[in-house]
């Protein structure tokens, strides 16, 4: 496994090929993708639409597996694991936000956050207090017992990034997290992304948007299946702004 500074690549993918059988065509969705991402990472993935962005994540988030090609993460080989393996570590390495959250409307914010760890087995005292903590990691320890429809967007969003990572996992994947959210309020939330790489989260954000993209350290650019540009951001958006916790 190769390394970067002495770490292993936390996500590995070789010559990465996905096909879609279409009635009698076959769609390349990748065409042999190449990649390492390594710990405290923070990747933007963009490309236009039917550029293989989505399945390159889907593959990354282990909820689809390659044609062809190797993926590892953490240096298991995720290609060779059964639903039930998948499942196992999607649920314990990977955190998932999403564009239009995916919330429990009829339960509070703690219920939500705690979903994850209902699956992974965790006592309810256990999984009470990882949840308290993980809403006031996002700064919403006052907002535990709304329901969402008594939430802005914005703190809906940040329920649904507390839910991703209340299980400590590898990688938080966002899928266009700021596109249900007007341009304040999606600033508000790339800050919050910020804090998180920076207290060491490993982030890899799709968009299609450059301004959320910029606020990311590497930016890949796919076309037609494959990677067309892998490039270091050397002075994000957000380097000087005070963002602790």
């Amino acid at each position: 496994m190769e390394t970067l500074d002495g770490q292993q690549a936390l996500i590995q993918l070789r010559d990465v090929k996905k096909i879609y059988q279409m009635g009698t065509e076959a769609v390349h969705a990748l065409d042999g993708v190449t990649l390492n991402v390594y710990p405290n990472e923070y990747v933007a993935v963009m490309g236009p639409s039917g550029s293989g962005k989505s399945t390159m994540m889907n593959i990354i988030g282990c909820l689809d597996t390659p044609t062809s090609g190797s993926y590892h993460l953490r240096g298991e080989n995720v290609g060779e694991m059964t639903d039930d393996e998948l499942a196992s570590i999607r649920n314990r390495e990977v955190g998932f936000v999403f564009q239009t959250f995916n919330l429990l409307p009829r339960v509070n914010c703690l219920q939500n956050v705690e979903l994850p760890l209902i699956y992974s087995g965790r006592k309810k005292g256990q999984r009470r207090e990882m949840a308290e903590r993980a809403l006031e990691n996002v700064g919403l320890g006052d907002r535990m017992d709304h329901k969402p429809n008594e939430l802005s967007g914005g703190q809906r969003q940040r329920v649904a990034v507390a839910r991703a990572l209340v299980n400590n996992p590898s990688l938080l994947l966002a899928d266009e997290p700021t596109g249900n959210l007007d341009s304040r309020t999606g600033e508000e939330i790339m800050v919050l992304f910020e804090t998180l790489y920076r207290r060491g989260n490993t982030l890899m954000v799709v968009t299609h948007e450059e301004d959320v993209a910029q606020h990311a350290r590497r930016i890949i650019r796919l076309r037609d299946g494959l990677i067309e540009s892998d490039v270091r951001v050397e002075h994000p958006v957000l380097a000087d702004l005070d963002v602790a916790a």
